[in-house]
């Protein structure tokens, strides 16, 4: 049987004219991509609307947390308290999500140094407060938490301005996510003593900070939402390309007719009857096959999908008045802060150019800067992880790597704001008063009396407390010299009848001596 395939149709197309070869393109089959285009827009448009009407009943507040100065806890108390956060995910249904516009909420860890004053601070919805100090005070108990007022009310909306301007962007993953990148267990050594065998990569940052002069601020904000382990799949899968192990596909309604098709023809007319079937078996590396960086890939992947995952995105702006801004000291440090936790067989961050950076390029740079700028400012206020790219995914060890309170036997900064000092229990034996009656004469006693200052009323207290102790130590000794005297003659006629008597003096004035000790030295 003889085929023959007609090519004229495609030749004539190939000769009209190029405007009239994209229109006819279009018409018959580029508008099924534009009209796709158009419905995701409005898909995403919807959601973004619904979301927002559902936010406005819901009150968020910022945190600043102080620790104690003497603290020598390592990130490793900040990593438990990832874990802890870990309970504020939630299911969502279909309903929920496109009809009601239910989303899962997110905190964020945020660093700002103003004017060198730098704080640590935590945004949060408002019913996960006790969430967040639960966490907080069961790894730092003497620390402070106060709720204070959003820093980012304190610069213009429209900024940049005549006054202000400010330089940022967004970090992402520079590998797929299943990859870690550098955590804090790879700044520990054992040389030395041991409050200085970890060194601290905040205290690059800190010493950053605390160098910015008046009318200088630095935001450094990580966007965190609970999320599913669903994530792990892709690590899974990481896993099995690295060992070349093949996967199940499983074979939608679309490949199995194209399958009946493939049989029924073949059945017809056997135009592949002269190929062999015969496949060659593929046998997946083992542990002995692999290379030292893939066995390193294999083991830093699993230990991330050993841990809990949360999806996160990394900002940062430096705002500035434009008489003493300074991007030279203040990007370039920022930058080389983030690149400590590069791994480059692993996993790294890098800003992200295209959309977050602000600058432009080619034509219109200045309204691309101004664009990105706006839009990166809106993310940063809003505390978004919508806007800009999609958020990646970082375990617990990885947030508290990148965000921890210092180590203070690593850094050495004055300006980071802290908690005065540990707080004690009351002294045991301070006053009290045990009911209201008692309350009420007290009160009315300092009232009716002149002399009663806060000085004579607990002078009179100790000494009242004073001499009621005195009288039961006194009783108490007493009693125990009832119990415990014992006659002298009744005690000497015991020595006596005793045999242990040299015993009981000896060295101590009588005849009984002992010889010098056999191992002396002698001259």
């Amino acid at each position: 049987m003889e085929i023959v395939f007609d090519f004229t149709v495609f030749e004539r197309f190939i000769n009209l004219p190029t405007a009239e070869i994209v229109w006819r393109f279009f018409a018959n089959f580029g508008w099924p991509f534009l009209a796709i285009a158009f419905l995701y827009g409005v898909r995403d448009l919807y959601l973004y609307r619904l979301r927002g009407k559902w936010s406005e009943g819901h009150k968020f507040i910022l945190l600043a947390i102080d620790i104690p100065r003497g603290i020598e806890q390592t990130p490793k108390a900040v990593e438990n308290m990832f874990t802890y956060f870990g309970g504020a995910h939630g299911s969502i249904s279909f309903f929920e999500k496109w009809f009601l516009g239910l989303y899962q909420k997110s905190f964020s860890f945020e660093i700002v140094s103003i004017d060198g004053y730098t704080q640590f601070l935590i945004r949060t919805p408002a019913e996960w407060r006790n969430l967040v100090e639960s966490s907080v005070y069961s790894q730092y108990p003497d620390a402070e938490i106060f709720e204070v007022e959003d820093y980012v009310n304190n610069v213009p909306k429209t900024v940049p301005d005549d006054e202000y301007d400010f330089w940022g962007v967004e970090f992402i993953q520079g590998a797929p996510e299943p990859y870690p990148i550098k955590c804090y267990q790879e700044f520990e050594h054992s040389i030395g003593p041991s409050e200085m065998q970890f060194k601290d990569p905040m205290a690059s940052l800190m010493d950053l900070c605390g160098s910015l002069k008046e009318g200088e601020q630095l935001w450094f904000q990580i966007v965190v939402a609970p999320t599913d382990f669903s994530w792990i799949k892709n690590s899974e899968k990481e896993i099995n390309k690295i060992l070349e192990r093949k996967t199940k596909v499983k074979e939608d309604f679309f490949d199995k007719g194209v399958k009946v098709l493939g049989d029924v023809s073949e059945m017809l007319y056997p135009l592949w009857g002269d190929v062999s079937d015969e496949k060659k078996e593929d046998k997946p590396k083992t542990m002995m096959d692999l290379s030292p960086g893939e066995k390193e890939k294999l083991e830093a992947i699993t230990s991330k999908a050993s841990k809990l995952g949360f999806e996160a995105k990394i900002r940062v702006i430096y705002m500035a008045k434009k008489d003493v801004m300074n991007k030279g000291k203040v990007v370039s440090g920022f930058v080389g802060f983030i690149k400590q936790f590069i791994s480059l067989n692993l996993n790294n961050l890098k800003p992200e150019m295209k959309r977050t950076a602000t600058k432009g390029a080619y034509f219109g740079i200045k309204q691309q800067v101004l664009r990105k700028k706006r839009r990166l400012l809106e993310a940063y206020t809003s505390r978004s992880d919508s806007i800009g790219p999609s958020p990646g995914v970082f375990n617990i060890e990885e947030l508290a790597t990148l965000w921890h309170f210092p180590v203070e036997g690593s850094v050495k900064s004055a300006m980071i704001q802290k908690a005065p000092g540990r707080k004690a229990n009351a002294p045991s034996s301070l006053p009290v008063v045990e009911n209201e009656e008692e309350s009420e004469e007290f009160i009315n006693m300092i009232n009716s009396d002149e002399d009663a200052t806060p000085e004579n009323l607990e002078k009179e207290l100790f000494e009242e407390e004073d001499e009621e102790k005195k009288e039961a130590r006194k009783e108490i000794t007493e009693e125990d010299n009832k119990k415990n005297s014992i006659d002298d003659s009744e005690f000497e006629k015991e020595l006596e009848d005793s045999d242990d008597t040299d015993f009981f003096y000896q060295g101590r004035g009588s005849d009984s001596k002992s010889g010098p000790p056999p191992n002396l030295p002698t001259l």
